[in-house]
């Protein structure tokens, strides 16, 4: 039996500059998608020197396979981002 699974997807991007609510539209819509309406939640986290990363994390059915082809979407779709990563994946439970 395929179970659910939670995944956490940060999103850097290109410069301070880059309209971090435009970039979540644009990941959002690639995520559905992929995974269709499930929950979401989305946060924006500061890292340096004025640059922030966005914090994107979805719930997916286990049997779409591996969330990367997300992140790779939204690297090369999405305009000023500079890096998209897997970087959790967890079972859920319940």
């Amino acid at each position: 039996m395929m179970g659910t699974a939670v995944v956490t997807l940060t999103v850097m991007p290109e410069s301070p500059d880059v309209n971090l609510d435009d970039v979540q539209d644009a990941v959002a819509k690639i995520v559905r998608e992929f995974a269709g309406e499930r929950d979401t939640r989305a946060s924006i986290e500061p890292i340096a020197f004025g640059l922030k990363a966005l914090k994107y994390i979805f719930v997916m059915d286990e049997g779409l396979g591996s969330p990367d082809v997300v992140a790779e979407k939204v690297q090369e779709q999405v305009k000023g981002v500079q890096s998209a990563e897997v970087s959790d994946v967890r079972r859920a439970v319940g």
